[in-house]
């Protein structure tokens, strides 16, 4: 059996994470690849995290809505850059789709409170923030004049323009796009209104042509600051990526709000921070420096 899963993380590695970071030991990686694992290390420092439950059977994930209530996420135990998950999950249609989708993915489950709030990914290390990015799902601002095709034209001439591919992925014209927009009463032909925001996904994830924001950290407070290097310090990491929603900002004390820690990743891909389409874009040079230089032997054991 550790042989298989041997085999299955080097393979996920090879298909799924090129580009990403690989900075952290053996015994790192293997504490923090599941869901799972992240969430028993935030109940044990006291780190605030969704309500939630590993299922392999779509009726645990029903029987956690009857209790919990809606929005849910799912998503499965196991992945990356957002894959197989799926939020939010407003009813029980919804439910039952992603609770049999996400096994496609991997064989057990993890459906958990969602909150609509303010998506973030933390980079850090041992002793200091290295970046901070808000994400958002792709959109579209309407001016009133524009369908929503041309404006999708628009904004990605916007991105190549400032080199931000292949990182950053252009926002895409596809049969998901076409669907998601018909749940709102729209198509492509559709003419938004002067200022109004159209979303194109539903998630927040680089591929369908997310959007990724710096956050200055001289905005974020002491007290958030102090709970990432907690995240750190509780999985002994050298570099983790992790990504968290405050209700309100990341800017405001998060003892004033809701706030839940997702995941970490231990191979966090730091190429996006490098590529934002808003805020300044930040030089990370001493920061991969200093990465690069740590003596990490194990690091392409799985």
């Amino acid at each position: 059996m550790k042989s298989l899963k041997t085999l299955i993380y080097s393979w996920i590695s090879q298909k799924y994470m090129a580009g990403c970071s690989n900075y952290n030991s053996l015994q790192v990686r293997k504490a923090s690849r599941s869901k799972k694992q992240a969430r028993a290390m935030f109940a044990r420092h006291d780190i605030p995290h969704a309500k939630g439950t590993l299922f392999l059977n779509p009726w645990t994930a029903h029987r956690f809505a009857r209790e919990h209530g809606f929005p849910l996420c799912i998503k499965p135990n196991v992945s990356g850059f957002s894959r197989g998950s799926h939020f939010p999950i407003n009813n029980y249609r919804e439910l039952w789709k992603a609770a049999l989708m996400v096994k496609v993915w991997w064989p057990t489950s993890i459906v958990e409170q969602y909150l609509l709030g303010n998506n973030y990914r933390v980079l850090a290390t041992g002793d200091a923030m290295v970046s901070v990015i808000r994400r958002y799902p792709p959109f579209v601002d309407g001016n009133g004049q524009d369908t929503i095709s041309t404006l999708i034209d628009a904004e990605n001439q916007i991105r190549e323009d400032m080199g931000l591919y292949p990182t950053v992925h252009p926002i895409q014209k596809s049969q998901a796009t076409i669907d998601f927009l018909r749940k709102q009463g729209k198509t492509l032909n559709s003419i938004p209104a002067e200022g109004e925001r159209v979303h194109t996904f539903n998630r927040i994830a680089l591929a369908p042509g997310g959007v990724i924001e710096v956050i200055d950290q001289a905005t974020i407070p002491a007290a958030n600051r102090d709970l990432f290097l907690k995240v750190i310090s509780a999985f002994d990491a050298n570099l983790f990526g992790i990504d968290v929603i405050f209700e309100e900002g990341i800017e405001k004390d998060y003892r004033e709000q809701r706030c839940i820690f997702l995941e970490v990743n231990s191979r966090p891909y730091t190429r996006m921070h490098n590529a934002p389409r808003y805020g300044q874009r930040e030089n990370l040079d001493d920061f991969y420096n200093q990465m690069d230089a740590l003596i990490v032997t194990d690091s392409d054991t799985f």
